[in-house]
């Protein structure tokens, strides 16, 4: 429901301070130590996570460098165990075979009920029921990356934020049929499984995900009918980046490279490499040679991409335009890009310099919450999802405000920066939905400890039940 008016006003009050310095803890060039850890605890938790908890920023009051730097070796250890998926959600991390036969079974039903409907004197045409397996498996990987995000003991949070950052880099639209059924496996087993293990791993189980292979229509190319979509944009985005110095005919070699990749529904396969398919002639891809080598062939070339310079600047780059700030400096840029290139990609020792920085805890490196931030650190504060209401709630926010959950359509990836999403219009959907969270939920005092005098003085004249809204809905809350 939307805010009343004088409701509003008090909001536009609180909000203003958005389009000037950051909060008052973080816009000083000097503060007491014990105000520079609430600032730093604040910047770690929110970064490498969503938001700090009670005993979060209890943990990391007393040295939140050292407690970052656990959180890294917890989330890497944690990517190697399954997730803790509660048990109405733990369809979307079955069997990939067992996923890929049930949605070949429901393109059958949905088959049959189209001929059947188009005999005369038919009943009218399939509903929307017909196509539950696929949207059933949608809606519970979108619940699930809110489950995740904001509850500690089902995820850890750093790990929680690796899974969104590669997620988005790697991404898939959920609005492409064929996507929808194996959206949830792919986060899980593709991205989260990877997320601070070897990049060029993290790319080849992105290849060979039938979420990916549908979505940029890799399982349709073949020696017979190339598609160079997948390999366009395993250059252009997942790897080198557009003014790197490939060519047309680059994308055309590597997307002969990359024939007979597929998915074999019938057969439970999600991934098949169809040799029959395969461009066998030989292949000159930057400059380097690729022969007629089966499945390794394309392996090979994706590793080749995933270890060049430019894609270790550019990763290396979004990196830390996720985590430092949205114009990082340059000269983080170059020793993160370094690492990456010294270790062949180690993400997790690329992170580990990121924490170690002087640049990621420079008070002057500011980061704005993104829908998908704002939505995930309130359901922090919150203590999780605690009942259906909370996800339906957050999914419609976050399609209200230009970041649907799955639902970026083109490869690139949602946009992180503060021009894109800081407006007037967006500020207001996020107070919405901050009062309506927060007339439900206990208020998290523990927050007023990283505020402002000012935020804290305003919100303090207001009546109690508004006070959580507007804790969530306040200037400091929405910075990182």
């Amino acid at each position: 429901m939307p805010i009343a008016k004088p409701l509003a006003g008090l909001i536009a009050a609180l909000l203003a301070g958005l389009a000037g310095p950051a909060a008052q803890a973080e816009g000083q060039d000097y503060a007491p130590p014990s105000t520079a850890r609430l600032a730093d605890t604040w910047r770690a938790a929110s970064r490498l996570g969503y938001a700090p908890t009670p005993d979060s920023a209890q943990a990391a009051a007393a040295s939140p460098r050292a407690w970052a730097l656990r959180q890294l070796d917890a989330a890497y250890a944690a990517s190697k165990r399954p997730p803790t998926l509660p048990a109405e959600l733990a369809g979307i991390n079955a069997p990939l075979g067992d996923v890929a036969r049930s949605f070949r079974a429901e393109q059958e039903a949905r088959r049959m009920m189209r001929e059947k409907a188009a005999k005369p004197g038919a009943a009218a045409a399939m509903g929307a029921g017909d196509e539950r397996f696929s949207r059933e498996m949608a809606q519970d990987a979108a619940a699930w990356r809110l489950m995740s995000c904001s509850d500690p003991s089902l995820e850890n949070p750093l790990l929680a934020r690796m899974t969104e950052f590669w997620f988005n880099h790697l991404n898939v639209f959920v609005g492409k049929g064929p996507v929808r059924p194996f959206v949830g496996h792919y986060e899980i087993n593709a991205i989260r499984a990877n997320a601070l293990g070897r990049f060029e791993d993290l790319l080849l189980a992105s290849a060979k995900h039938p979420a990916m292979l549908f979505y940029l229509d890799q399982a349709q190319s073949n020696s017979r009918g190339l598609n160079e979509n997948y390999a366009r944009e395993l250059m252009e985005l997942h790897t080198l980046g557009v003014n790197s110095g490939y060519t047309q005919k680059d994308v055309r070699e590597l997307a002969r490279i990359l024939t007979g990749w597929t998915v074999n529904l019938k057969d439970g396969e999600g991934f098949r490499f169809a040799e029959r398919l395969h461009d066998k002639e030989g292949k000159v891809l930057l400059g380097r040679t690729f022969g007629n080598e089966s499945v390794a062939e394309g392996e090979e070339a994706i590793r080749y991409l995933a270890r060049r310079p430019e894609t270790a600047r550019r990763v290396s780059t979004r990196l830390a335009s996720f985590f430092v700030a949205d114009k990082p400096p340059a000269a983080l840029v170059d020793k993160l890009a370094a690492i990456f290139t010294d270790t062949q990609g180690d993400i997790r020792l690329v992170m580990r310099a990121l924490i170690e920085s002087p640049e990621f805890w420079a008070k002057g490196n500011q980061l704005f919450k993104t829908p998908l931030d704002f939505a995930c650190s309130a359901l922090t504060a919150a203590g999780g999802v605690k009942e259906r209401r909370d996800v339906v709630q957050t999914l419609g926010f976050l399609a209200q405000a230009g970041q649907p959950m799955h639902g970026w359509q083109t490869p690139d990836g949602y946009k992180t920066d503060a021009n894109t999403w800081l407006a007037p219009e967006a500020l207001t959907r996020r107070a919405d939905y901050a009062m309506g969270l927060g007339q439900r939920m206990a208020e998290p005092a523990y927050l007023n400890a990283f505020f402002s005098v000012a935020t804290r003085e305003r919100i303090a004249q207001e009546p109690a039940q508004m006070r959580t809204g507007l804790m969530l809905a306040s200037p400091d809350f929405m910075r990182k």
